[in-house]
């Protein structure tokens, strides 16, 4: 691997025009592709296999009317204080509305009148109306939602007061605020670590186009392959972070190259035959574990990890292309402060003595690191899981005060109705079931009402609405689709009748369970390969156990402090938090993905320089402060700069992204500074040689992928040597 890259490295160097053409124009087609596409995404989830989703693939099939993949909208509609909506006055102006809403746009199906249709409240002081569209929520243009907004903005005028929810109304505003924050704090750390803005620059530069990319190509395929809204901002998360870091190696490597007597050329193509290698092998780990995501057989979240995936594969691809290319055009600029060789040091490095602070009493620093840890991993005792509704909205939105208006004046309950679908060949006995169950589950003590059954027109399927008198997130709703389903599946036995319980409540519950089913199998999945791949890299059995073990305290870690902030409400004005709940259940599976492949990005950068001091002679403890000692700096900035990536996302509106963003912030801290930078070196000194052992019979077997670049002294100059130059001069190292 190293040899080949190092090909690669000087290849670049050498073509750098070239090389730069082509990414140039992988970039402008990218591009053009994202201006020419109108496809926006979706935030809908679909599980196959639950209970809740069979019911909504049923009512598209029996209700096809109904439209069910059609946007929607609730306009609530409250009197002016004192009056009433049935009062003359009132009445008029809601009637008006109603003719807006059936005129702004002649992709709607239907508006529902809440007189006739009974969806006035009992004090007559609120109602709301019911928007459906003949389109998909993507394929609405900007024009619907401006007639949209318009006849809202028209009634309040009028003196009512009324908000909307629902799929129909216009997406909030991207903002790109979020990657801004992190992308200037990352810069700032460059220039700190490097001391020089060209070297700062190309980092940065190559994380623009690597995430220009990917961001590009999934804005071209949002359309097509129905994307969610969420795909683009986590690969743009992800993509800026990893594509920073891995630029950062390399030229960090390249500085010392350069600072041991290399010419540019060699500086660069050794620089990417050892940390190119690194970056090579961090991001097989990433794309494993983000892949490994299909495993739960949910559609957004393998659309995710694949888009994660791939812009963590760009950002490979630039890192050993781009920039060694790069390099060519400025070789001494990057150089900064490094540019003449440097004097010996007057003082040991930070991280060479952080090092030895640790060899020399590893015991203590391993159980104190690992009970700080397990401290903090406490609170993921108590995580709970749910999806999203508006009541998790800012104060500000219209959403959210839609929701808290329909709760006031029609219950808790209101927001979170279970829609319970029966359905039999024999319309007999869809009807005798209907019967039972309407029966049975109207006694029940957590039911406000019970809406008579709607059958379509053949009879064999029925829909019945409940309304819950607890909130749609309470753990009393929870039980009551659960009692709901048993009382389903007494009919069921009594009638041969299915019955089946979806709505927003039990989509939440199924999702949870099918997380809760998948989370194990998937971190076994993802382990047990990069456990093989960190064994090819490293040739040893406990390294890669430690690496494991590590990162299953680091993500716990992470857990515990978004239970503790979004769930229980600690800091959560610091984070800009205005409601708590449970944590999005895309979320910890998502967590645990990308943390373990950035948990493995820092194993193998750190671990590998401390093997390569080893492979090349050193002692345990000697290997271990030579691998501080040159990679401890760059590990780092690259963990502070990933910590500022996440970080920035933590000031965006979308709830997901929001917990993601903390929760990876919290990871990489946990994982860089307590976990790599401090149990692996303990750990290492305990193990001593044993460490860096295989069984004779397994090292036999196993391919030899060089990735410290050992075969690189054999068939490269050494410093000091002479080479000759594309131009036919010869340098002197």
């Amino acid at each position: 691997m190293a040899t080949f890259l190092h090909r690669v490295g000087r290849g670049a160097f050498a073509r750098r025009w070239l090389v730069l053409l082509l990414w140039a124009v992988v970039l402008g087609v990218a591009g053009a592709a994202a201006a020419n596409s109108s496809g926006t995404g979706n935030s809908n989830i679909t599980l196959p296999g639950i209970e809740a989703q069979k019911a909504y693939d049923l009512l598209g099939r029996k209700f096809p009317a109904a439209n069910a993949g059609g946007a929607s909208a609730r306009v609530v509609v409250r009197a002016p204080h004192g009056e009433k909506l049935t009062g003359s006055g009132s009445e008029a102006e809601v009637k008006a509305l109603l003719k807006e809403l059936r005129d702004s746009s002649p992709r709607v199906a239907s508006v529902t009148d809440p007189f006739t249709g009974q969806t006035v409240s009992a004090d007559r002081t609120t109602g709301y109306t019911q928007v459906t569209y003949k389109a998909k929520p993507g394929d609405l243009t900007d024009a619907d939602h401006q007639h949209l907004d318009d006849a809202l903005g028209k009634a309040r005028d009028k003196g009512l007061t009324v908000e909307a929810s629902g799929n129909a109304l216009a997406p909030a505003a991207s903002s790109s605020s979020s990657e801004a924050i992190g992308f200037v704090l990352a810069a700032v750390i460059l220039v700190i670590t490097f001391g020089s803005l060209s070297a700062a620059g190309m980092p940065l530069l190559t994380a623009l186009v690597g995430v220009g990319i990917t961001i590009s190509t999934l804005t071209a395929l949002t359309s097509a392959l129905d994307l969610n809204t969420s795909t683009s901002a986590l690969a743009s998360m992800l993509g800026i972070a990893v594509g920073i870091d891995y630029a950062l190696f390399i030229v960090s490597r390249y500085r010392s190259e350069r600072a041991a007597g290399y010419d540019a050329r060699e500086a660069a193509a050794r620089a990417n035959g050892t940390a190119g290698s690194a970056v090579v092998f961090a991001g097989l780990t990433v794309v494993i574990a983000l892949t490994g995501l299909a495993v739960v057989n949910l559609p957004v979240l393998t659309a995710m990890g694949l888009a994660a995936a791939g812009a963590v594969v760009v950002a490979v691809l630039v890192a050993i292309t781009l920039v060694p290319a790069l390099l060519g055009l400025i070789p001494e600029l990057v150089l900064g402060r490094a540019r003449s060789k440097p004097k010996k040091p007057s003082k040991t490095p930070l991280g060479e003595r952080w090092a030895a602070f640790v060899l020399r009493r590893p015991w203590k620093v391993l159980l104190v690191a690992t009970a700080g840890l397990i401290l903090v991993a406490l609170p993921a005792a108590k995580l709970q899981l749910g999806l999203p509704d508006d009541g998790s909205q800012p104060a500000s939105t219209t959403q959210r005060k839609a929701y808290d208006m329909l709760a006031e004046s029609f219950g808790p309950g209101f927001n979170g109705p279970l829609t319970v679908v029966v359905n039999d060949a024999a319309p007999a006995k869809t009807e005798q079931a209907v019967k039972e169950l309407t029966g049975s589950v109207s006694k029940l003590k957590d039911v406000a009402a019970v809406a008579p059954a709607v059958y379509n027109p053949a009879g064999d399927t029925a829909i019945i609405t409940v309304i819950p008198k607890s909130a749609p997130a309470s753990e009393t709703t929870k039980n009551l689709v659960h009692t709901i389903r048993d009382r389903a599946a007494d009919t069921r036995a009594a009638t041969g009748a299915e019955g089946l319980v979806s709505g927003t409540t039990a989509l939440n519950i199924d999702v949870a369970t099918k997380f809760a089913g998948a989370i194990v199998p998937y971190m076994l999945l993802v382990v047990g390969l990069a456990f093989l791949v960190l064994i090819l890299v490293f040739r040893s059995l406990l390294v890669p156990l430690k690496a494991a073990l590590g990162f299953l305290l680091s993500v716990l870690a992470a857990f515990g402090a978004m239970v503790a902030v979004f769930q229980w409400g600690w800091l959560k004005g610091l984070f800009g938090l205005e409601t708590t709940g449970p944590i999005q259940s895309l979320v910890p599976i998502l967590a645990v993905g990308i943390v373990f492949g950035l948990a493995m990005d820092y194993q193998v950068f750190l671990v590998t320089r401390i093997r390569e001091a080893y492979v090349h002679g050193a002692e345990p403890r000697e290997a271990i402060t030579e691998g501080f000692r040159y990679s401890g700096k760059v590990v780092t900035a690259a963990a502070l700069i990933m910590t500022a990536v996440f970080s920035g996302f933590i000031a965006g509106d979308e709830a997901l992204i929001k917990s993601l963003g903390l929760g990876l912030a919290a990871a990489v801290v946990f994982d860089a500074f307590v976990v790599r930078m401090t149990i692996v070196p303990a750990v290492l000194a305990l193990l001593g040689h044993r460490a860096w052992s295989l069984p004779a019979w397994l090292d036999r077997r196993l391919p030899h992928v060089d990735i410290e670049g050992e075969r690189l002294a054999r068939t490269s100059p050494a410093a000091g040597e002479p080479d000759v130059t594309e131009a036919g001069f010869t340098s002197i190292h």
